[in-house]
């Protein structure tokens, strides 16, 4: 096969944009660039450093610059997740978006109210602000060792890439501004995948109080454990037995229950 047909089948493949929140050099980010390269024609943007929690926010006090690792590969200083993705639509894709965002694969779980907190999920939340298709991966970790280990990173591998494929080919429908959130187990035996709901997640006071060398206060953010109320159909429940999570998210978070109630009760 000559050159000039590879690139031209290179070109004809989705764009996917890819990100992450646990830096640039994040083995996690090195197998998902893996998976979209088996399917598409993917760009790497991810922040320079761990932008852990950072939830969906962008960086507007100061500037931010790229600075280009590899071909197709940059990392952005001092940028979120958000930021990445904000930055590399109006820098890379001017004239027409990717196909696809993917944010990830995150060292760690994030399931229930974790979204919220998640620069993983940011970052594939501001691909469907734009009206991109976009995922968040997670590989559930049984430690907080970072680079994670004890992992079977090429059977991780193997599952982004088929929900990938399977929402770029619509077998998983993703409307407007509509995004999944995807947890995979760590476990030997995946038993397949369920779509869920977020889990009620139960959390803890993890601020630790110390006294530096000058005599002066500080804190420390310490790590909660993975306490959730167990119910079957939500993430945490499918991840704990064993299968892969799915779960829909909309950027609309409007309480449209309570909204009635609230106008009913005005009207009385």
């Amino acid at each position: 096969m000559s050159l000039f047909i590879k690139l031209y089948q290179r070109k004809q493949m989705p764009k996917i944009l890819i990100t992450n929140d646990d830096s640039y050099e994040a083995k996690g980010l090195e197998v998902l660039y893996k998976a979209m390269r088996e399917i598409g024609d993917p760009i790497v943007v991810a922040p320079a450093h761990p932008k852990s929690a950072c939830s969906k926010s962008l960086t507007i006090t100061k500037p931010l610059m790229f600075k280009k690792i590899k071909e197709n590969f940059y990392k952005l200083e001092d940028g979120t997740p958000n930021d990445c993705v904000y930055l590399a639509l109006n820098e890379f894709f001017k004239n027409k978006l990717p196909d696809l965002v993917v944010s990830g694969i995150n060292h760690g779980a994030n399931m229930g109210e974790d979204v919220n907190y998640s620069g993983t999920v940011g970052g594939a939340t501001e691909g469907a602000i734009h009206g991109i298709k976009s995922i968040a991966f997670s590989q559930v970790l049984k430690s907080y060792d970072n680079p994670p280990s004890k992992i079977d990173w090429e059977k991780t591998k193997e599952i982004v890439k088929d929900i990938a494929l399977k929402v770029l080919e619509n077998k998983i429908t993703l409307p407007h501004r509509k995004l999944l959130n995807v947890n995979i187990p760590n476990t030997k035996k995946i038993k397949g995948y369920q779509f869920t709901k977020l889990a009620y997640r139960i959390y803890g006071n993890e601020a630790h109080k110390h006294i530096n060398p000058r005599g002066e206060e500080y804190y420390w953010l310490g790590l909660h454990p993975l306490n959730f109320k167990e119910e079957k159909g939500t993430d945490f429940w499918a991840v704990k037995n064993g299968y892969i999570s799915i779960t829909p998210i909309t950027l609309d978070i409007t309480d449209y229950k309570l909204l009635e109630q609230l106008k009913m009760k005005s009207e009385k």
